[in-house]
């Protein structure tokens, strides 16, 4: 999955926040959740929904959201026939949301949603973006987590503790964010990169309520680390593809430049000769072409793409006005056209004065 987010750009409706909850397996989670939920917004001072996306659970997750859905009124389900994972569902769940602010909460409830309230109260202050900084201890997560925290403050200038846990966008944000299998873990990161304001809030971690851990543990780690600096590669190196290849390419051509340079003064002052660096000199100057090329291909293929983007930027008011043409014609487009008088086929009888006698 590469592509933007597609979210609708008007909500219509008086909702505040939309609050979406990815779910696999968490039938017993479930009414507990609805119940805190419904909770928090009779004491907060907003309104809000709680859309919950069913990724294919292979127990009674999706006849107890149902359930839920029947006693209140704030929620509501998707679903997914076959488990597509946390970032697909995450794209569901954004897509039917009507709110104007979005939080992504999972559905374990170790974390309880009478934490939303002052995440929103952070967005109303002017961030953007508001993620949560766990308190409390949850085991070797504790050291994935720091690994992962450590390795993006490292490449990336996001200024919070955590990028692991609980989030608040603003809808643009959202709107604005290109969303590839297992990227939910780069939101933060990318909307800072874009240059959106984070901010972060302290939420309490709690004990898994009911289920299984969907934890893969420490073998995530070399994963999370490659997808992370994938991230980095796309947001740093593929606006400027001819940059980094450039850059790898000069670096090859220097050095078949100085082996070639070794190679020459060991045939002509010391009159020995090693096919090896010749080979290598061959090597390193095609490899130097190859990368020039690759980038060159890079720059055509960010041009077609932001070619691409703006096509579809144009395109919502494109369709606004080919709406509002068809939908209110103008009055002489289709009014029928003024057709001149026919002449009559029928002769004029001559005047008795004109006539001559026989």
């Amino acid at each position: 999955m590469n592509n933007s987010a597609n979210i609708p750009k008007t909500t219509g409706t008086g909702v505040d926040i939309s609050v979406v909850v990815p779910a696999f397996n968490e039938e017993g989670n479930l009414p507990l959740l609805a119940e805190k939920f419904a909770a928090m917004f009779a004491k907060a001072d907003f309104s809000g929904e709680v859309i919950l996306v069913d990724d294919g659970s292979t127990d009674n997750t999706h006849v107890v959201a149902l359930e839920c859905r029947q006693r209140y009124p704030f929620w509501k389900v998707e679903r997914h026939r076959i488990n597509r994972g946390l970032t697909a569902a995450l794209e569901t769940g954004f897509a039917a949301a009507r709110g104007r602010i979005f939080v992504f909460y999972p559905a374990d409830l170790q974390y309880l949603p009478e934490d939303i309230p002052k995440m929103i109260r952070r967005i109303n202050e002017g961030y953007d973006v508001v993620t949560g900084w766990k308190q409390g201890s949850y085991g070797v997560r504790r050291f994935v987590s720091a690994v992962y925290n450590r390795v993006s403050r490292t490449l990336f200038p996001v200024g919070v503790h955590d990028l692991n846990s609980v989030k608040a966008f603003r809808r643009e944000v959202v709107e604005n964010l290109t969303f590839r299998r297992d990227w939910h873990r780069y939101m933060v990161v990318m909307a800072a990169y874009a240059g959106y304001r984070v901010g972060e809030v302290k939420v309490q971690l709690h004990p898994r309520h009911s289920g299984q851990s969907k934890f893969s543990g420490v073998s995530r780690i070399p994963i999370g680390v490659l997808d992370l600096l994938a991230v980095k590669f796309q947001l740093s190196f593929m606006k400027k593809p001819l940059l980094f290849f450039g850059s790898l390419g000069l670096v090859m051509l220097a050095m078949a430049a100085v082996v070639g340079g070794v190679a020459i003064y060991l045939r002509l002052f010391l009159q020995e000769g090693y096919r090896p660096l010749l080979t290598l000199v061959m090597l390193l100057a095609t490899s130097g072409i190859l990368f020039f090329a690759m980038g060159f291909l890079g720059e055509l293929l960010i041009n077609l793409k932001e070619d691409i983007s703006s096509l579809k930027r144009r395109l919502p008011a494109v369709e606004g006005r080919t709406r509002r043409t068809h939908g209110h014609p103008s009055p002489t487009r289709n009014a029928p056209r003024h057709r001149p008088p026919q002449r009559s086929q029928h002769r004029r009888p001559p005047s008795p004065s004109n006539t001559k006698p026989k």
